[in-house]
């Protein structure tokens, strides 16, 4: 059924249909909508038999999460941000007791300086937790992936995160094909635990691994997510079949057949990628996009594969591992060992900093020409950096940083959030 709604009431619903039996939550922006409509859903009995329980935190909510999953329910909660990050010991212990938690992550920026706009700061920061990682780049994707997110989880008794973009998709209003609860029971089996909490047959979660076995506990970790990128294709195809769309996956590509520069992203900004490409399309440049879906695993094969016929490639990416530069690049130039392409980290949209059509074209034109830079930090203002480093260099005590940068933009600092 087509509908009209916001992308955090799609998720919700979209969730909905997956019958969870707990959902634990503590409210943060921009996740809070999800919750609050399953919430509505729960208590109005539409959403039944399910329970929702209100946290005293984001770690409180991970720690429900993993008991009521020991215990052998469908369970699911979301969060951002710092709340991701104040869950972060429960977040391992998910993953490194096997089960099955789908979490909504809608990326916002990490602090300090605090920031409610979108970036992939706080779901990169997780990517080494052994949780899998989607990334949906619309609104209709992040339904789909959520259905698809119970399936897999529950198939290799892993968590997942499945990732949309803060405010970008969650507060925005675009048409969604909202699947019927016969077509998500047809592709989502009855929920059976591979492990459980019995007081039949007890057994202790979570015990003291030492150093004879540890390495082959997190070996097999590993294991279970690369079975994941042979999984996560063919549920794919599943899904199509019984949806009748084209939904998830590794990776998509888009007028890639004779590119020689690709540009490679994650999340709603591919958007407008796309459309910058489609405009240089007709200008003659031979550009593509190269779309990522599955961040962790990270599909290396896939991505090899997809840039094999270019001559250069270009990452952009809305976070920034600092002191090191692009965390998506690194992944790619890992997938591409070997192939001679020369590519480019391109840092953007931090703290939901504008991601133009215009400041793309420049920067994908000089791509084309070979004289663009192995890192750029796109619409960076260099003349506020520059002047707060010679600002440093000539006092001792600057003060705080963030608040001297917003004087010299003209920004008053004491916003209130």
């Amino acid at each position: 059924m087509l509908k009209q709604m916001e992308g955090s009431r799609a998720v919700a619903e979209a969730v909905a249909l997956c019958r969870p039996e707990v959902i634990c939550a503590y409210p943060i922006s921009p996740q809070t909508h999800i919750v609050e409509a399953l919430g509505e859903m729960v208590k109005d009995g539409s959403l039944a038999p399910c329970e929702f329980i209100n946290v005293e935190s984001e770690f409180a909510a991970m720690s429900v999460a993993i008991g009521a999953s020991a215990a052998g329910a469908r369970s699911y909660t979301a969060t951002a941000s710092q709340g991701l990050l104040y869950m972060v010991e429960a977040v391992y212990n998910a993953s490194g007791l096997g089960l099955p938690i789908v979490m909504t992550i809608a990326n916002r920026a990490i602090g300090a300086p605090i920031n409610i706009w979108n970036d992939h700061s706080d779901a990169l920061s997780q990517r080494d937790s052994g949780w899998i990682q989607l990334f949906a780049e619309t609104n209709q994707e992040a339904l789909d992936l959520h259905i698809q997110a119970f399936k897999l989880a529950e198939e290799l008794s892993l968590p997942i995160m499945v990732c949309m973009d803060g405010f970008i998709l969650t507060h925005a209003y675009e048409r969604v094909d909202m699947p019927t609860q016969a077509q998500v029971d047809a592709y989502l089996p009855k929920y059976e635990p591979r492990q459980m909490l019995d007081p039949n047959e007890p057994v202790s979660i979570g015990a003291m691994v030492g150093p004879e076995a540890f390495m082959e506990v997190r070996y097999l970790a590993h294991a279970r997510q690369m079975q994941a990128l042979e999984r996560i294709p063919q549920l794919a195809e599943e899904f199509a079949t019984v949806f009748g769309r084209d939904s998830g996956g590794l990776i998509h590509t888009y007028r890639a057949e004779d590119a020689e520069t690709m540009v490679i992203a994650m999340g709603s900004v591919l958007g407008t990628i796309k459309d910058t490409v489609d405009a240089m399309r007709d200008a003659g440049h031979k550009i593509g996009v190269l779309g990522i879906t599955s961040f962790r695993p990270f599909p290396h094969v896939a991505v090899a594969a997809a840039l094999k016929h270019c001559q250069r490639f270009v990452v952009l990416e809305k976070s920034l591992a600092v002191g090191g530069g692009g965390i998506v690049a690194t992944d790619v130039r890992m997938a591409v060992t070997g192939m001679g392409l020369k590519g480019h980290t391109v840092i953007a949209g931090l703290g939901g900093r504008a991601i133009t059509v215009k400041s793309l074209t420049a920067l994908f034109e000089r791509a084309c020409r070979g004289d663009l830079e192995l890192m750029t930090f796109l619409d960076l203002d260099w003349n506020a950096v520059n002047k707060q480093l010679e600002r440093e260099k000539a006092h001792r005590r600057t003060g705080p940083v963030a608040e001297a940068l917003l004087r010299d933009v003209g920004v008053v600092a004491s916003r209130n959030y």
